[in-house]
């Protein structure tokens, strides 16, 4: 029992020394969250940013911040915001230019305290898009400020976004930075050159020591579901795509009786791209809601014959829903055009060689009916020769007459015929038939 007693006694210590070793060793160590700011700036990517800085600052071993840039820009207002969650952060930050900086991503690059480019990157050409007065005044007034906080030439950065700002080379007056008529866009060879950028690192190690910043671990954060799919449905290539399964799933399942693949394909098409747009803050309900009742108009008219309102008026919200929640409409109106352009072949596609293959046997009939097989395009007559009847209309020299107590259109030979007298079939040729006045 003793024996026991001490073996348990023992494994207590061992324990507990080995937990106050974990807890010493978690107390003392201290991270570095490395959070990408990769591909267009949108809601999706200001949610992720802002997300992943809490949980930066919610962990007490949290000692600094480096954001990985590396985009083409994106939306301005979504830009400014990631830019406050950037300066407000209560920890040490780095922005870190890995490959490019364009268009908004400048104000995030110059947002941190400590701004450092990779070998090889980029960084400018910020001009808004529309290019106006007031847009371009605004986005100047943001990046010049931000550039002030942070000590850095605001000239510099305004010309990334007015064309119109010339700024003479200081080491060579003979030279320009930039000439008026051109956007400010600088290699990092060219930002080092300059005195624009901090320092030139290409790992985030080599970045931690010349800021001489004290780590234990590096974690990075990865980009979340919802950024991707934003991203992705962004894309030139994706959205045409999308729109393409959407288009021709609908098609298939207008053909087919029943709802099938088709409406399954073309409905997580049409999912995805306004699900996308959504998290990427191109769409609204509203601009959902349009789409949804153009669908519903569609639907109207393929059950009344003809192509009226209803048909024009869903055409009309698919293509405007559509061109609303793209990224922009040149790339609204350009994916659309792919889109149908595939629908329409795949319509050809169907229609030749459908009835050959049994798959498609529900949506083309592939049956033949020939006179062979005893089928005719018209109702055959010939019973009705020699037959007698009444006019039920003046025969001018065209009308109906009663024969056997059913109405059948008739001519005459060119004779006028009176209502109510007697007639007879005098000969049938094909849908004409023929009859004469009797006494």
């Amino acid at each position: 029992m003793k024996k026991l007693f001490r073996k348990i006694m023992i494994l207590t210590i061992i324990m507990l020394i080995s937990i106050t070793f974990v807890y010493a060793d978690a107390q003392n160590s201290q991270n570095v969250y490395v959070i990408p700011i990769k591909g267009e700036i949108n809601p999706a990517t200001m949610q992720f940013i802002k997300s992943s800085v809490e949980r930066a600052v919610n962990d007490p071993n949290s000692v600094a911040l480096i954001f990985e840039i590396d985009t083409l820009g994106g939306m301005i207002d979504q830009a400014t915001k990631i830019r406050d969650i950037i300066m407000k952060a209560p920890l040490k930050t780095v922005s870190f230019v890995n490959n490019r900086a364009e268009s908004a991503g400048v104000l995030l690059a110059i947002a941190s305290e400590n701004f450092v480019m990779a070998n090889g990157s980029t960084i400018g050409s910020a001009e808004t898009v529309p290019f106006t007065e007031k847009n371009i005044s605004y986005w100047k007034s943001e990046l010049r400020s931000t550039a002030q906080q942070r000590g850095r030439d605001p000239r510099i950065v305004e010309a990334m976004a007015d064309r119109r700002i010339e700024i003479v080379d200081p080491q060579d007056k003979n030279k320009f930075i930039v000439r008026e008529g051109e956007l400010l866009n600088l290699t990092t060879k060219e930002a080092e050159r300059i005195g624009f950028v901090d320092y030139v690192e290409n790992t985030y190690e080599d970045i931690l020591e010349t800021l001489n910043i004290e780590y234990t671990d590096i974690i990075i954060v990865e980009q979340d579901f919802k950024v991707k799919i934003a991203q992705a449905v962004s894309s030139s290539v994706i959205l045409p795509i999308l729109l393409s399964l959407g288009f021709i799933g609908l098609l298939i399942e207008i053909l087919t009786p029943g709802f099938g693949v088709g409406g399954t394909i073309g409905l997580i098409a049409f999912v995805i791209f306004f699900g996308g747009s959504i998290l990427a803050g191109n769409a609204t309900t509203a601009i959902v809601l349009i789409f949804v009742t153009g669908i519903l108009l569609l639907f109207i008219e393929a059950i009344v014959p003809g192509f009226g309102a209803p048909g024009l008026g869903g055409v009309i919200c698919i293509i405007v829903s559509i061109i609303l929640a793209a990224d922009s409409v040149a790339l609204g109106i350009s994916s659309l055009l792919i889109a149908l352009l595939f629908t329409v072949i795949a319509a050809v596609l169907l229609l030749k060689y459908a009835p050959r293959n049994r798959f498609f046997d529900r949506i083309i009939l592939g049956a033949e009916l020939t006179k062979d097989e005893g089928f005719t395009s018209i109702i055959s007559k010939n019973n009705l020769l020699g037959v007698e009847g009444v006019a039920f209309t003046s025969l001018r020299p065209s009308g109906t007459v009663l024969i056997n107590d059913e109405r059948v259109d008739v001519v005459t030979g060119g004779e006028y015929v009176e209502k109510d007298e007697k007639i007879q079939v005098i000969s049938v040729e094909g849908r004409k038939i023929v009859v004469r006045k009797i006494s």
